[in-house]
C-alpha cells in the first residue's frame, strides 16, 4: 500500500504484538526516508487504524520514541566494532562501509538517519542522543582500522559529507573516490 493511501476496513491488520508493529511502523518511516509522516499516513502504510497505533503507543512522540530506538538497535548491530572482519586494510573497510552505506536498499536508512540529524539540528535532545551514539559507534568501528580517534573523526566527517552529496545527487563515486584518496594520503 502506497505512503498516504487509506486504508479500508477489511486491508487493517491486527498485529501480533507491540513489537511488530513497532517495526511496521520503523519500516514506514524507512520507506518515507523520514519521521514526518501523518498517523493517518502511518496507519495506511502499516495496514492498522490510525486509533489502534494511540491505543498501541499513546502517543506521537512514543511511536516516535520506539521507532528510533529499534532503528538504534538495528543500527548498532550493523556497524558494531566487530561488524567487519579483523584484518581487513583501512581502504577495503572504508570501501565495504561506502559500499553498504550507499547501497540501494540502505537508502531510506540514510535518508531517515538525515531527518534525524535535521531534528538534532533543531534541537531535539532525542535526536541528539540519536546522533551522539551513531557517532560514538562508527568511531569505535573506525578504530579498528584508523590509527587514531583524530583520524576517526575526521574520517567520519568526511564520509557524512560524502553521504550527504551522495543523497542529494544520487551518484555515489565521487564520494567513493574522495574516500579513497583521504585513506591513501594516511597511509603516507
Amino acid at each position: 500500500m502506497k505512503s498516504g493511501t487509506k486504508s479500508k476496513p477489511e486491508d487493517l491488520q491486527k498485529p501480533a504484538n507491540r513489537g511488530e508493529l513497532v517495526g511496521r511502523c520503523l519500516a514506514a518511516f524507512i520507506g518515507a526516508g523520514t519521521l514526518d509522516l501523518s498517523l493517518d499516513q502511518l496507519s495506511g502504510v502499516v495496514g492498522v487504524s490510525k486509533r489502534m497505533l494511540v491505543h498501541y503507543f499513546g502517543d506521537r512522540e512514543n511511536l516516535e520514541e520506539q521507532a528510533m530506538s529499534l532503528l538504534e538497535k538495528g543500527l548498532r548491530a550493523q556497524f558494531s566494532s566487530g561488524s567487519l572482519p579483523a584484518g581487513l586494510t583501512p581502504m577495503a573497510a572504508v570501501m565495504a562501509l561506502w559500499e553498504q552505506t550507499t547501497a540501494p536498499k540502505s537508502r531510506g536508512v540514510l535518508l531517515l538517519t538525515m531527518d534525524l540529524c535535521r531534528r538534532a539540528w533543531n534541537g531535539s535532545e532525542r535526536a541528539r542522543s540519536f546522533y551522539d551514539e551513531q557517532q560514538r559507534l562508527w568511531t569505535d568501528l573506525l578504530l579498528n582500522f584508523l590509527p587514531s580517534a583524530e583520524a576517526a573523526n575526521d574520517f567520519l566527517q568526511i564520509f557524512q559529507g560524502a553521504a550527504l552529496v551522495y543523497l542529494v545527487t544520487g551518484e555515489s563515486n565521487p564520494g567513493r573516490s574522495a574516500l579513497q584518496r583521504w585513506v591513501s594520503r594516511q597511509a603516507k
